[in-house]
């Protein structure tokens, strides 16, 4: 009986209930698109890192694990190996660079990563060939500069740096293409880790040659859930190095964390004046009706009746109104231009959409405790 009542009322008064399901779905676009935006933001700053097969990462030590700050002398490697439980290792060197399209186009920011081939570090190649050098002017390409900028396997790229005052210009043929490897917002350039020494921005290169440096090491282990006893014995071990997992190694990238609690303190917010909105919506929605409510009492319908009847309006106006925001996300995240770094997560976007069918109910539970409270005498003006 509640739930008919709940529905017959919906639907004799649809205008009104539809204007406030337009509200949450409002409401549930901009979470959505709050949710798809904190990963966009995430992926684009993590997405080589949270892909490299390795189970901890080697910076050196009291450089506050920050990648660009880290140099690391490539004699360690062999160290790094020697230790008992660790299977590879490879050294990682990152840079910034731009690259030059063809046919007048805008430049474009990449990151440059040096790697070495065979070793923990050097992403799946999708097609072509994987770098098996470490000293080539080749490159293995992210899968964005294929799709947007019209790369192919056997073209040649170039790529300017700034060496010292002076803008230098180097060629590269690529070899072979890689599927999403952003690191900082950028589409990602692999390199030889030699060639990579050689294009990165530096100061005036001397003649004299000296030990390579990387900015960190990958370490696949043997076994990789002992991640916390490996890392303890490495830096036992080897001098001058911390030793952290993959998370907190993300966790580290300039930026990266606030960038996230902020988004996620957005939609905290969102959720909040959501909870308010509909419940005020519906509070204002139970004074009007207290009448109604004390002839329902009067005829006999009991607390439970009356509550059941709110709630599921409650429910079906929120649902619907989560649905049609859904939809409208949906639409528009395909008119969203390419650039715009927005991913729709399925495991964050379901979160958000189970959060927004709880907000209805739990913004409506003072109108159901006032519905409940209801005294037939008075609602019906027969007792002072």
């Amino acid at each position: 009986m509640g739930f008919y009542l709940a529905v017959k009322e919906v639907w004799r008064n649809r205008g009104r209930f539809i204007l406030i399901s337009l509200v949450i779905a409002l409401i549930t676009t901009l979470v959505l698109f709050i949710a798809a935006l904190a990963e966009g933001l995430a992926q684009s700053n993590r997405e080589y890192l949270s892909k490299v097969d390795a189970d901890l990462f080697v910076f050196q030590k009291d450089v506050d694990r920050l990648i660009a700050t880290s140099r690391i002398s490539r004699t360690k490697i062999n160290d790094i190996r020697r230790v008992e439980g660790v299977k590879d290792v490879g050294a990682l060197g990152f840079a910034t660079g731009t690259f030059i399209p063809v046919e007048k186009r805008p430049t474009v920011n990449v990151s440059l990563i040096g790697i070495e081939p065979d070793s923990p570090g050097m992403p799946p190649v999708l097609a072509g060939r994987t770098i098996n050098t470490l000293k080539a002017n080749e490159a293995v390409v992210d899968q964005r500069l294929i799709t947007r900028y019209g790369v192919e396997i056997g073209d040649e790229i170039t790529v300017k740096t700034i060496q010292g005052t002076k803008e230098k210009f180097f060629t590269l043929q690529v070899v072979g293409h890689t599927d999403g490897q952003q690191y900082q917002f950028a589409p990602t350039i692999f390199l030889p880790f030699k060639t990579w020494d050689q294009i990165r921005p530096q100061a005036l290169r001397s003649n004299t040659t000296g030990d390579l440096s990387s900015n960190i090491f990958a370490v696949k282990l043997t076994d990789p859930e002992s991640k916390e006893i490996m890392a303890a014995r490495i830096q036992d071990q080897v001098d001058g190095v911390e030793v952290i997992d993959k998370p907190t190694t993300i966790d580290a990238v300039p930026g990266y964390k606030v960038q996230q609690n902020t988004l996620n303190t957005q939609q905290g917010f969102t959720l909040l004046i959501g909870v308010l909105v509909i419940g005020g919506f519906f509070q204002i929605q139970l004074l009007q009706k207290i009448p109604l409510i004390g002839v329902l009492k009067a005829i006999g319908s009991s607390n439970l009746t009356i509550a059941v009847s709110v709630i599921a309006q409650i429910v079906v106006v929120t649902t619907f109104g989560v649905f049609l925001g859904s939809a409208i996300t949906l639409l528009l995240s395909i008119a969203l231009p390419a650039g715009i770094p927005i991913v729709f997560n399925g495991t964050s976007v379901l979160v958000a959409i189970l959060a927004l069918l709880a907000i209805g109910p739990a913004g409506g539970l003072v109108s159901v405790r006032v519905a409940i409270q209801v005294e037939p005498l008075i609602a019906l003006g027969l007792s002072s």
